[in-house]
């Protein structure tokens, strides 16, 4: 083997030594290791001290006290098992290396004090008090000598970290800048300190206060308009800006965030305090901003405590488990310490996901997964006198409008009769509570979807009407919530357009004026419980969706934040309205229309109130109706039970009575 080759690979088994020396010595140092270093640097600091003391006292003082030279070192040995037990009660050893912060070094001082002071009265007692201030000077070297070896240490380990993470390659870092600097701008800086994978450059904030200033040793960047910004990022070389909060990145949409879209710069949105994983910001917790993130208002606030009590210790039931809103529902609802969980559905796959999802998230929880259909009492039948539940969630339903055009038997038997059957069954079985989830599509309906869940609604209020009036026996409070279309839900318009914008276009817009209310899966899961939470029962509970976003809008948004330029990179096609489908959606929310409840964003519809014995003919009738697939006289009937029912664009246009 030539010399040099020898000589190439020492050297590169070295650097590979020395590297892996560097990792285990700073990054995964044992706190073990780390006990016995500062139990050695406090011994030897000690035994220091004591050779000092022995030569600074005269021989013939310790003749006359009668003590050989040799019993000054007794102190030294005394540090032995008293060090161990100041580090125990203080935990030094366990403050990790490269996150030394003023609190934990003010920790070190207190312990070795107390190891000094332990010592003093321990060696006072043992040399009935001779000797007292070289007692001290040497107890005061002692002090010194340990604070010093052990913070030096701590320093050198420290160095040889930051040294170690520098030889980072730079290409696979992504260098960002962090929006304003507030309390959780400073917190993610300091989470992301140790990130392989993001490199914070500083802070970019347009307050001309914190113009050259610096926080954690990180440079603030002002800027006053889009040519700052750009220079800033051109100087940096920064790939993305990271949000602390979705608020953060909703208020800058139309100025920092649209001014990094411009130049190809990432908006990043920080991880919430749950994501972070032993005081690290995993990689795919930082994520891209969304148009969902976009989308969202001001938080909604409800009193969770209230909430929580309100479901704790009881069995609840959830139909449509595995879809968007029956999903969520279930996730909430593990936190809030039910007795069990009872989740129903007919979809196999999502449902067999679900459990895999559920066991690993909440391993504590109590809970059944059932394979059913609500069209089928038989199954529904043994689901509640086998868990017999407390209070159930219906989310069961067939929701996608055009396709319940084109099978509208189908939605009758779901919606209609699926409905009928979930709360037939919480009446038999004494439940206190059914909460049917809705939609604004039952408000004016102008499709068969959006009619089956008026008809829905019309028999669950129905039954809980005769149950308060003493027509029917039971004690189940029946309770509806309806709301409107919410965010990247399974089918929903978000996840179209995004697949549509991956392929490269064209993103497809039914008509450029089309408007559609949205609000977020987990808003509208808590809005329901809180509906479930203050209604008296018998109620359609409407939600405060605030205002309507055209989608040709959201469109845009979506290419935009895809760095897409409309009519040059993409192009949206309108493609006319679909079946059943209306320009606008409405939720009766204003004071006309609806009585306030305690919370503000929630409030009662007043609508029309049918009596229970037609209201079960009605049902009947249409069951019949459907499952002979009888469609026009199951249509005309939806149509006379429903006045209000106008279809648009659609072939059931010919039923609607004309005056």
């Amino acid at each position: 083997m030539p010399l040099a080759y020898k000589v190439w690979f020492l050297f590169q088994y070295n650097m590979k030594l020395i590297k892996h020396i560097a990792r285990y010595t700073s990054e995964y140092l044992d706190y073990r290791i780390l006990f016995f270093i500062d139990l050695f640097i406090s011994v030897v600091a000690s035994c220091i001290s004591a050779l000092l003391v022995f030569f600074l006292v005269p021989a013939d003082e310790l003749l006359y006290a009668g003590l050989g030279r040799i019993a000054f070192f007794i102190w030294a040995a005394i540090s032995i098992p008293i060090t161990p037990l100041c580090m125990y009660v203080l935990k030094t050893y366990r403050i990790i290396v490269r996150h030394v912060t003023l609190h934990d070094i003010f920790k070190f001082f207190v312990a070795f004090a107390l190891k000094e002071f332990i010592t003093f009265l321990v060696i006072v007692a043992l040399f009935n008090g001779n000797f007292i201030l070289y007692l001290i000077l040497g107890l005061g070297i002692d002090y010194a000598l340990t604070l010093f070896g052990v913070l030096v240490i701590r320093i050198a380990m420290a160095m040889v970290y930051s040294l170690f993470r520098r030889r980072v390659d730079d290409a696979k870092v992504m260098k960002i800048l962090v929006y304003r600097t507030y309390e959780k701008s400073v917190s993610i800086v300091t989470r992301l300190a140790e990130s392989p994978h993001y490199k914070v450059m500083g802070f970019i904030s347009d307050e001309q206060k914190e113009k050259y200033l610096t926080i954690n040793d990180k440079p603030i960047y002002y800027y006053n308009n889009e040519d700052d910004v750009v220079k800033i990022i051109s100087d940096l070389k920064i790939s993305a800006v990271l949000y602390p909060t979705t608020a953060d990145a909703q208020k800058e949409q139309n100025g920092m965030l649209a001014i990094c879209t411009r130049h190809g710069v990432k908006s990043l949105i920080a991880p919430s305090i749950d994501e972070v994983v032993d005081g690290k910001v995993m990689k795919k917790s930082i994520r891209e901003v969304k148009i969902e993130d976009l989308l969202g208002r001001d938080e909604i606030r409800i009193s969770m405590n209230e909430v929580i009590s309100n479901f704790n210790g009881k069995t609840i039931m959830v139909t449509g488990a595995a879809g968007s809103i029956g999903s969520e529902l279930c996730r909430q609802l593990a936190t809030f310490g039910i007795k069990h969980l009872v989740m129903f559905d007919n979809a196999e796959t999502p449902m067999h996901n679900l459990r895999l999802e559920f066991e690993a998230r909440f391993p504590n929880l109590n809970f059944t997964v059932m394979i059913g259909d609500v069209r089928q009492s038989a199954r529904l039948d043994f689901a509640f006198r086998t868990f017999h539940p407390d209070i159930v969630f219906h989310a069961a339903a067939y929701k996608h409008v055009p396709l319940m055009e084109e099978n509208p038997c189908e939605s009758v038997l779901v919606n209609v009769f699926g409905s009928r059957n979930v709360a037939d069954k919480c009446l038999e079985y004494d439940v206190e509570k059914m909460i049917m989830i809705s939609t604004d599509k039952a408000v004016n309906p102008t499709n068969i979807m959006g009619c089956s869940k008026r008809l829905a609604e019309i028999y669950v209020q129905s039954l809980g009407l005769a149950v308060e009036n003493g027509q029917k026996q039971g004690k189940t409070k029946f309770i509806t919530t309806r709301f409107g279309n919410v965010l990247g839900s399974n089918g929903s318009v978000i996840p179209r357009f995004r697949e549509q914008i991956e392929k490269g276009g064209p993103v497809t817009v039914t008509h450029p004026d089309i408007t559609r209310f949205f609000m977020t899966i987990p808003e509208a899961c808590r809005l329901v419980m809180e509906a479930a939470t203050i209604s008296k029962g018998n109620e359609i509970l409407v939600f405060d969706m605030g205002a309507s976003v055209r989608i040709d809008d959201l469109a845009r948004k979506m290419c935009e934040l895809a760095g897409l330029e409309v009519g040059k990179d993409i192009d949206i096609e309108y493609t006319g309205l679909r079946p059943g489908e209306k320009l606008y959606e409405e939720v009766l929310s204003n004071s006309e229309n609806t009585h306030p409840t305690s919370h503000s964003r929630i409030r009662i519809a007043d609508v029309r109130k049918y009596e229970y014995g037609k209201a079960c003919d009605i049902a009947e009738k249409l069951r019949s109706f459907a499952y002979d697939v009888k469609i026009p006289e199951m249509v005309m009937l939806m149509k006379d039970t429903v006045p209000e029912y106008i279809s648009k664009n659609s072939e059931f246009e010919k039923y609607d009575k004309h005056e």
